[in-house]
């Protein structure tokens, strides 16, 4: 998966701003440069209104109504669906699962494949620039089954060393579970290469794009990974949704996660009948109007196009990056031939929280600690970094405003 190179002129940033009520905001007294997309992304106004109208005129529990307003919350809720499903081009609906986010989805695979088909002896690849939520779930079940985890070095400039992936596949490989695009470091891995590698040898793949879906097409049938997990806030939709991709024949075969209603057939004392997939991974009333919203974000990000707001984003990347360097004394940590818009720093002798405290006095809001990456800050040889990262409404202006406030990092604090 590469990053659209399409001319970022077809992008009309001033107009996007006027779609987000977070623009309209002042922090101590001056106009917020929100520069946190990797952490949560802002919502457009159409996302709020489609959560709002789920709540105010089709608040009603899906599927197991007669009634109208179940049967309207039900459509809105299935359609969402749907709307995952050609977003990032799944062959059927039913390999959607709907969940809170990128973490549950990691756990829910480690959970419902991982403890059927992994074992003993056996082995879990990942790689060294891991977020926590694709750490800790595999360390756990390895703890519980007695499987290895088995971890890929990064380089220096924050890539993943292909060679020492490839070596470390074998016929104990059981799992190998990588990160699409790098929270800590914006390194946009080589995610078809990954699966291709690990399915000459009959190993499935699960993609953590959590930070891939809101800067790039994604393609889950030409990448052919095996699992993609994603989350809607990082995409402009609300917070506590979001979704697993799974191949049918997967998902099928896992047995459920968590017991509850909606995702049984039948129940007696005697015994159980689950449902079909996907319910059968959603026990419980889901987040009905959350899903609507990431249906809504969907809709807002294809009216404007993956590839302008890839194309427009390397811009704000290439100028940041530029700008940046320009600091004394600050270091950029990641530096990959092939990044999203994240800028990951530190400055000489000044701690990354002291550097945010004072940048947010300026009105500009980063970053910084550890990411929830901290064998990342561990390969750096650093305690936490200030990190940058862009979306489709930032503009130049706002990456000027942050060196600035850099610059005047500098002057307080020496």
């Amino acid at each position: 998966m590469t990053n659209s190179t399409a001319p970022a002129t077809r992008l009309d940033v001033h107009r996007i701003r006027e779609a987000f009520p977070f623009t309209e905001e002042q922090v101590h007294g001056k106009p917020v440069a929100y520069l946190d997309s990797a952490a949560t992304a802002q919502r457009p106004q159409s996302v709020l209104d489609a959560v709002s109208h789920s709540a105010l005129r089709e608040n009603a529990n899906v599927h197991r109504g007669v009634h109208l307003l179940s049967q309207k919350a039900t459509a809105a809720y299935e359609g969402a669906r749907r709307k995952i499903q050609q977003f990032i081009n799944a062959e059927r609906v039913s390999e959607i699962v709907f969940l809170r986010g990128t973490t549950e989805a990691v756990n829910l695979v480690a959970n419902s494949y991982g403890r059927t088909n992994i074992g003993a002896g056996d082995e879990i690849v990942i790689s060294h620039m891991e977020h926590h939520s694709n750490i800790v779930p595999w360390q756990m079940l390895c703890r519980e089954v007695g499987a290895t985890l088995r971890v890929v070095p990064i380089t220096d400039a924050g890539e993943l060393d292909m060679d020492a992936y490839a070596s470390m596949l074998n016929g104990r490989t059981k799992m190998v579970a990588m990160v699409h695009v790098s929270n800590a470091l914006g390194t946009i891995n080589p995610a078809k290469e990954i699966v291709e590698l690990a399915h000459a040898r009959g190993i499935p793949v699960l993609l953590d794009g959590a930070q891939a879906t809101p800067h790039m097409t994604v393609d889950v049938q030409d990448l052919d990974c095996d699992f993609y997990a994603f989350s809607g806030h990082k995409m402009c939709g609300p917070t506590g949704i979001g979704a697993l991709y799974g191949k049918q024949p997967l998902l099928e075969a896992m047995p459920p996660w968590q017991g509850g209603g909606e995702m049984i057939l039948s129940v007696s004392f005697d015994e159980t009948v689950y449902n079909e997939v996907p319910a059968k991974f959603e026990a419980g009333t889901p987040a009905i109007a959350d899903a609507v919203g990431l249906g809504a974000a969907i809709d807002y990000l294809q009216s404007i196009g993956l590839d302008a707001i890839a194309a427009y984003e390397a811009e704000l990347l290439a100028y940041g990056t530029e700008a940046l360097s320009s600091v004394p004394g600050l270091r950029l940590i990641g530096t990959a031939a092939s990044k999203a818009g994240v800028l990951s720093f530190v400055m000489d002798g000044i701690h990354p929280h002291d550097i945010g405290t004072i940048i947010d006095q300026e009105g500009v809001a980063i970053r910084t600690g550890h990411h929830c990456a901290q064998p990342v800050m561990e390969r750096f040889g650093v305690p936490a970094t200030a990190r940058a990262s862009f979306a489709f409404y930032n503009t130049r202006e706002e990456i000027d405003r942050l060196v600035t406030g850099l610059h005047r990092v500098r002057e307080v604090l020496g």
